[in-house]
């Protein structure tokens, strides 16, 4: 059996498919799937999505490129959304610099002003430094709010490796973290093994240009590797461009599997022991 640790089955993508997704998952020996909040209102469908199917259990919390968006109050409902018994942890959190308010204005500077501070230059700085600083508040809420809570935390980074692993080390002795989507170096796994916490992999592995992801894949230790689709994204080979679903986390196990020169039961059966005890579910004979 497998868990597919992350996936997104509140966004529109699944609408009115969760029953046939939920299905094929099984199908595909897929036990149980994390369900992952990334605002208050997704947050509340995933929780919606883990009453009505048991296999399904939620993961509460604010996307980092979403904390702005959210009224400033947050943190309260969500401190009370994470109290329910089907919530098994907090995320996803943490820090995303790629989609920072410059990236995404594309502000081009010509030849005439090349070298001095335009306005719009000025204006994208400090919209970045805004949105960095409640990022990184939000980031310290979360783990603050699991550390009391005694949950785990499902953790988003995305160009900001250094300024994550900061703000998460202090609390790295009253909870464990999933660095998942892992898409960086051995080195960086390791410092996050170092510090107690996880590393999970999406589909990306099946890819023909993850060759060095793959051997950051084959290298984890056994009891800290977890597999997640993060569907609707990220569908693995053979359906890469298509949109991924809970079942599709077998083809990704399957690869990880084949360069850690293990069987498929073999490596399925480690990845669900460590999401039994990372999650807090209960074991499957």
């Amino acid at each position: 059996m497998l868990v597919d640790t992350h996936a997104h089955l509140d966004f529109p993508e699944f609408a009115g498919e969760i029953d046939a997704v939920v299905y094929r998952a099984k199908e595909a020996g897929v036990s149980r799937i994390l369900v992952i909040g990334t605002t208050l209102k997704s947050s509340r469908q995933v929780i919606l999505f883990a009453e009505q199917y048991p296999e399904l259990y939620a993961v509460v919390g604010i996307h980092p490129s979403s904390v702005s968006a959210e009224r400033e109050d947050f943190m309260s409902e969500l401190g009370e959304l994470a109290q329910h018994p089907k919530v098994v942890a907090i995320g996803e959190t943490g820090l995303d610099y790629h989609h920072l308010p410059s990236s995404l204005r594309k502000i081009e500077v010509s030849e005439a002003t090349f070298g001095a501070d335009s306005a719009e230059t000025i204006e994208a700085d400090l919209a970045d430094e805004s949105e960095i600083a409640a990022q990184a508040a939000a980031f310290e809420q979360h783990l603050e709010l699991a550390a009391t809570q005694s949950k785990n935390v499902v953790i988003h980074q995305r160009d900001a490796w250094e300024e994550t692993v900061q703000i998460l080390r202090p609390y790295s002795s009253r909870l464990h973290g999933v660095f998942h989507c892992f898409n960086g170096t051995m080195e960086q796994a390791n410092e996050a093994i170092g510090l107690g916490h996880y590393i999970s992999f999406t589909g990306i592995v099946t890819f023909k240009n993850a060759t060095a992801l793959r051997k950051v894949a084959a290298d984890v230790p056994e009891d800290r590797i977890m597999v997640e689709t993060d569907a609707p994204f990220l569908a693995p080979v053979p359906f890469r461009g298509k949109r991924c679903e809970p079942a599709h986390v077998r083809e990704t196990a399957t690869a990880i599997a084949a360069v850690r020169n293990t069987n498929f039961e073999t490596f399925s059966t480690q990845t669900t022991k460590n999401a039994e005890r990372f999650f807090g579910l209960q074991t499957i004979a």
